[in-house]
């Protein structure tokens, strides 16, 4: 059978034009309709104003989140042009809103360095909002779902009537100069439980302040009754973020390198007829690094292109990494820390404790997709590594007054570190190879389970010997092994590596769970699907749970990316009822003393009698195997609550706030959390 005896025809295809197209693909042009589609579009219109920044013309930005959903965002830059523009014959603002790929960063003179690049942002931000008001260089202008237009009352629910034009604005004062932008997100699109997020938003603004010194960053939150301000600038630049960003004492103190490179390359151009003509143009991309080396074991390094975060790097990072692992070795060679024959140091080694920030600036960088994750720019990767091979070696040959020694040190630093990493190699092999010869006895407390298959089996990880003694018994032996600790384990977050493995607690949970530590970690290689943290249900049973989450966030943190890692809710109190009725449960468990009260009050109103004193579990040790199968063990009736990390830079605060060597940030938590804490317990 043919298309045509099948009645395909030419009338069985649909154009999608302007912006209809976005409407109809919004996964295209923003990533999601969820929150993070939401934030995109924020995006969009702040960094409208930040380009403004770039070229010179504004310091002041402002975000307002406000009750009815709306979000506005106010800059003093230029302002967009309201004159017509001659070929659409449309006012300059409302081409920029209502046509894609229009606007001011195609190659002229407006703006030599921006994050906006295809000119749909803007009209994108317009296409998917119920309403979007512009106010710019004295007049203003209203768009509902991308149609020009009037609303008669505020909100996207007032009457609508399509006009086109521009009006006198009134919003923006007198002599404040720049654009006011206020857009309500379309729910004919976006997914139900997208919002706007006020800490992402200060991440983000944070950010720019340190990447454009002198710009003013302020955000509002007025979605509540307790209105929220804060307001960020930073005078210091990427020296400044790579010192916020570090999270260990200094080995050196940050160094900066700095410069620029030329390249061509051939991109379509406006001649005079308005034709898109190929021309080969040179390009200056100027390239602006930040690094610092610290006495810890994490790496942290953020790249920008514009201004524009590029958290999946690109060309220019890798750029930054060839010319840091080249340059290294080379400065290694050339002092004798690496001897002839020795391996030569890699980007591992020498990440150990460094914290640095790459920028580059480069008119019309090419960007995998309209999201900006990666930078696609080729010869982004030959000028940053140049840049930063020739600087470091300059910084190297020339210290600065005071750099000598610790520019040494971080290269010993580096030496180390790749010792480190060539003896855990060596004990590896040998260990896989004993493994091989003596079929690796796991320790002798381990009471492992019958089932290989990975998927389906539990490791528990025991808080005591009585614990174990029931625990044995609750257990379904199939696919349930214990592991029993004595007492609270290191606190890792404080300790060094040799100490973690020296201890024989750390050691053991490492070895069990079969999967190697830090980065030679292979989740392939665990030998359990779920590893279950089941301590007692009182505050040194929380204790523990938390030394071994910070175990498991430093030393085997993929198995809590991937969900594997989960926290056993055993019952605190049990309440034996006397009078229960025919079929009924004799037994309740509660979890919490407030919950214990509520179920008693219940009780108590349904004339329902118990017998006195409600047990209270003083640990797993005083169930019964029956109890705690029931409750904790058996996966049909218990309650597990699954660790994840969803977003790593807050755990990492967490754990080095309550698990960290520095004590006055955790006595100033401890000390503000207090009322809190006191407040929950007279509520409860």
């Amino acid at each position: 059978m043919t298309l045509v005896e099948a009645g395909y025809t030419a009338r069985h295809l649909s154009v999608l034009e302007g912006l209809e197209a976005v409407r109809k693909r919004p996964g295209m042009y923003i990533g999601s309709t969820d929150s993070r589609g939401l934030m995109h579009c924020l995006w969009e219109i702040v960094d409208n104003g930040v380009d403004e920044a770039l070229a010179g013309h504004c310091d002041r930005i402002e975000v307002e989140l406000h009750p009815d959903g709306s979000v506005e965002v106010r800059d003093n830059g230029r302002g967009i042009p309201v004159d017509v523009e001659p070929k659409s014959g449309l006012a300059g603002v409302e081409l920029v809103y209502t046509k894609l790929h229009a606007g001011g960063k195609f190659g002229g003179g407006s703006y030599s360095a921006s994050g906006g690049l295809h000119g749909v942002g803007a009209s994108v931000v317009n296409a998917l909002s119920a309403r979007l008001d512009v106010e710019t260089r004295g007049q203003e202008i209203s768009f509902r779902r991308g149609v020009t237009g009037i609303f008669d009352g505020e909100g996207p629910t007032a009457k609508f009537k399509k006009k086109s034009g521009l009006r006198e604005g009134g919003k923006l004062p007198k002599n404040v100069t720049g654009t006011r932008v206020r857009f309500w997100a379309d729910k004919q699109i976006f997914l139900p439980d997208a919002e706007v997020s006020l800490d992402e938003i200060h991440v983000r603004l944070r950010q720019t302040a340190f990447l454009i010194p002198g710009l003013t960053l302020a955000v509002t939150d007025s979605r509540h009754e307790e209105r929220v301000e804060e307001e960020f600038r930073f005078d210091g630049g990427i020296s400044e973020f790579t010192e916020f960003l570090a999270r260990d004492e200094p080995v050196c103190d940050v160094l900066r390198l700095q410069g620029m490179g030329h390249f061509h390359e051939t991109v379509p151009v406006l001649d005079d007829q308005g034709h898109m003509t190929p021309t080969e143009v040179q390009r200056e991309l100027t390239v602006d690094v930040a690094v610092r080396w610290g006495k810890g074991y994490e790496s942290t390094v953020r790249s920008f292109v514009n201004v524009i975060s590029t958290p999946k790097g690109g060309t220019h990072l890798t750029g930054f990494e060839r010319g840091l692992v080249r340059t290294i070795n080379e400065l290694l060679r050339e002092t004798r820390l690496l001897k002839n024959g020795d391996d030569p140091v890699t980007k591992d080694d020498i990440s150990e404790g460094l914290t640095g920030v790459v920028t580059v600036r480069v008119p019309e960088p090419q960007f995998e997709g309209q999201t900006k994750e990666v930078l696609g720019t080729s010869a982004a990767t030959r000028i940053v590594s140049h840049v930063v091979s020739r600087e470091l070696k300059e910084l190297f040959a020339n210290p600065p007054r005071g750099f000598k020694q610790p520019l040494r040190a971080v290269l010993e630093k580096i030496v180390a570190a790749a010792k480190a990493r060539i003896a855990a190699r060596e004990h590896r092999d040998n260990q896989r190879r004993k493994s091989v010869l003596e079929n690796s006895a796991l320790p002798a407390k381990l009471v492992d389970c019958r089932n290989d298959a990975v998927d389906r089996s539990e490791l528990f990880i025991v808080e005591g010997d009585s614990a174990l003694g029931t625990a044995k018994l609750a257990r379904d032996s199939e696919f349930q092994a214990l592991l029993p600790i004595r007492g609270k384990i290191l606190n890792v977050q404080k300790a060094s590596v040799s100490d973690m493995l020296k201890n024989a607690e750390c050691a053991a949970i490492i070895q069990v769970v079969g999967a190697g530590s830090g980065r030679s970690f292979d989740i392939e290689a665990a030998r359990y699907g779920k590893v279950i943290l089941m301590a007692d249900a009182d505050v040194d049973g929380a204790h523990i749970r938390c030394l071994l989450l910070t175990l498991f966030h430093r030393y085997m943190r993929p198995m809590v990316e991937a969900g594997r890692v989960f926290a056993a809710v055993p019952p605190l109190h049990r309440i034996e009822l006397t009078n229960p009725g025919r079929g009924k449960e004799k037994y309740i468990y509660c979890y919490s003393d407030a919950e214990l009260q509520k179920v008693l009050r219940d009780l108590e109103r349904r004339g329902k009698r118990w017998k006195d004193p409600v047990q209270r579990y003083k640990g797993l040790g005083e169930m019964d195997a029956d109890q705690l199968a029931e409750t904790t063990m058996d996966p049909r009736h218990r309650i597990l609550r699954r660790v994840r990390i969803e977003d790593a830079e807050g755990a990492e605060g967490i754990f080095n706030l309550l698990m960290g060597s520095e004590v006055a940030p955790r006595r100033e938590f401890i000390v503000s959390s207090a009322a809190e804490v006191d407040r929950d317990h007279i509520d409860a």
